[in-house]
């Protein structure tokens, strides 16, 4: 009887190797993609992204996926993309949670540095906020807790997006210059869902 239990004990742990390989394949697969930039799969809508962008596994849970986006000579920090799935709440109140992590210059509103339009992306009307200004860093954003780092001369580039089965918030924020340099990439891609 011990014969046997061990020999079904080797036969599991074979099976889970062989398991383990076949996962390693597939990642394997993955990579090869990100060589030339991630597919990202907003409920059927696809678009591949920029292969610049350096995609990282998410940070939580409220994250679908995040990029890391090299910063540009004379930047201290990356800039970042996330792409949250299924947090709920309009459009109108998603950009306003956005604007509210800006301080405005002096002598200026929030919404005189933000701007807000329409777009389509894939067969659904999103919203677009460009916001400048100094951005209210927070490493965990919703922790009450949570110490604010005041980071000056920073944009963010987010959308709202209702897709077929869940609502989308894209954010790119970083430093302006990197996000000004990564500008056009993230427009062509946002454009390229189908």
């Amino acid at each position: 009887m011990k014969h046997v239990s061990w020999l079904m004990t080797l036969g599991f742990g074979m099976l889970a190797c062989c398991s383990c390989a076949g996962e390693s394949s597939a990642r394997d697969g993955e990579k090869k993609d990100d060589a030339k930039g991630a597919i990202v799969d907003l409920d059927g809508v696809k678009s591949r992204a920029p292969v610049e962008w350096k995609q990282e596994d998410p940070s939580n849970r409220m994250r679908l996926t995040q990029f890391r986006l090299p910063k540009v000579e004379g930047d201290k920090y990356d800039a970042e993309i996330v792409i949250f799935q299924g947090i709920g709440g309009s459009a109108k109140a998603n950009i306003d949670r956005w604007k509210a992590t800006f301080l405005a210059p002096e002598g200026k509103t929030i919404d005189d540095v933000a701007k807000v339009t329409e777009f389509k992306l894939g067969d659904a009307t999103a919203s677009h906020l460009d916001v400048k200004g100094t951005y209210k860093y927070k490493e965990r954003p919703f922790d009450p807790n949570a110490k604010e780092e005041r980071r000056p001369d920073y944009r963010l580039l987010g959308v709202v997006y209702e897709g077929k089965k869940n609502p989308y918030q894209i954010r790119l924020v970083g430093p302006a210059k990197t996000v000004g340099h990564y500008q056009k990439g993230f427009d062509d891609w946002l454009k390229a869902f189908k």
